[in-house]
C-alpha cells in the first residue's frame, strides 16, 4: 500500500482552515486591536490604550444592557431547559396525529426571526390583536402597555424567546430520550415509582448531558439577543432605550458615517469575555459527570 505524504491531509482541510482564518480569527483579532484605539466610520484613529474599556463603566446603557441580559438568562435558561424536555416526552408518544403536532412545534424554529418579532410586535401593540380581543371579551379595561413599559417589553421578548425556541430545544430533546432504556422506567414502575418519580430518578439523569448542552446553548444564545428587543423596541430599545441587549449597543455604537468603532469593539471584546463563562461551565460539568 503507498503511503500518503504528510502535507496530504493538510491540502484536504486547507480550505476550512483559510475560511476560517479569513472570517472568524482574523476579524476577531482585528477586533481586539480596535478596542484600544478611538477610529471612527470614515476616520482613522490612534492609540488610547484602555480609555474605551473605562468609559464603558460610566454608559448607564451598559448597565441597564447587562441587566436585562442577565434577567434574560435567569427566566429563558430554566423555562427552555425543562419546557422542552417535557414537549419532547408528549410527542415522543405514538398517538394519532402526533406527526402534525411535531411538524406544528417546529415550525417557529425555521421562521424568520425577524417577521416573527414583526408578527408579535402587531400583536402585541396598544391597538393590535391582544389588546383588542381583550377589551372586547371584557378582560381588560384598559390598554396594556407591551411595547412601551420597560418590564412588559422586556418580558415579551423573553416570551417571544421562549416561544420560537421550543421545538429546536424539543428535538434535540428526542434525540436524548431514545437514549434512555425503557427497562428502566419498568423497573421504576414495579417498585412503586409514580410518573413524577420516574421523571427525576430516570428520565432527567438519562438526559443530564443533554440538558447542560441546552442550557449553555441558551444561556449563550441570550447573551447574544437582538432580533427580539430591537424590533418590539421600535429600533431603540423601548422609550428610553432601556431594553437594550449588548448586540444593540455594539450596533448603536457602530452604526452611521460617525461610528465609534473603537468603543463598539470594546463591547464586542466584553461581549466575548462573556460568553466564554457558560461554555467553561459546561466543560467543568462535564468532567465532572465523566
Amino acid at each position: 500500500m503507498k503511503a500518503h505524504r504528510w502535507y496530504t491531509p493538510w491540502l484536504l482541510i486547507a480550505p476550512a482552515l483559510i475560511w476560517l482564518a479569513v472570517f472568524s480569527l482574523w476579524p476577531a483579532i482585528n477586533t481586539g486591536v480596535l478596542s484600544f484605539t478611538n477610529v471612527h466610520t470614515l476616520s482613522g484613529g490612534q492609540f488610547i490604550g484602555v480609555h474605551n474599556y473605562a468609559l464603558m463603566w460610566h454608559d448607564p446603557l451598559l448597565r441597564d444592557a447587562i441587566l436585562n441580559t442577565l434577567i434574560f438568562m435567569a427566566v429563558c435558561v430554566p423555562l427552555l431547559t425543562f419546557l422542552p424536555l417535557l414537549l419532547a416526552m408528549l410527542v415522543q408518544r405514538t398517538l394519532p396525529f402526533m406527526g402534525f403536532f411535531r411538524t406544528v412545534f417546529y415550525f417557529p424554529v425555521i421562521a424568520s426571526a425577524v417577521v416573527v418579532a414583526l408578527i408579535w410586535q402587531w400583536l402585541l401593540d396598544d391597538r393590535g390583536l391582544v389588546n383588542g380581543l381583550g377589551k372586547q371579551m371584557g378582560l381588560i379595561h384598559s390598554t396594556v402597555p407591551f411595547l412601551t413599559d420597560r418590564w412588559l417589553l422586556l418580558f415579551s421578548a423573553i416570551t417571544l424567546t421562549v416561544w420560537k425556541g421550543l421545538g429546536y430545544y424539543m428535538v434535540l430533546y428526542l434525540s436524548a430520550l431514545g437514549n434512555v432504556r425503557r427497562e428502566l422506567h419498568e423497573a421504576a414502575a414495579v417498585d412503586g415509582a409514580g410518573t413524577v418519580r420516574r421523571f427525576w430518578a430516570v428520565t432527567v439523569p438519562g438526559v443530564r448531558g443533554t440538558m447542560a448542552l441546552v442550557s449553555v446553548l441558551i444561556a449563550v444564545n441570550a447573551m447574544r439577543t437582538f432580533s427580539e428587543l430591537y424590533i418590539l423596541g421600535g429600533r431603540t430599545g423601548g422609550i428610553g432605550g432601556q431594553d437594550v441587549s449588548l448586540v444593540m449597543l455594539i450596533q448603536q455604537a457602530a452604526s452611521g458615517s460617525d461610528g465609534r468603532l473603537g468603543y463598539a469593539s470594546a463591547l464586542s471584546v466584553l461581549l466575548f469575555v462573556l460568553t466564554i463563562g457558560p461554555l467553561l461551565l459546561l466543560a467543568r460539568w462535564n468532567r465532572r459527570t465523566d
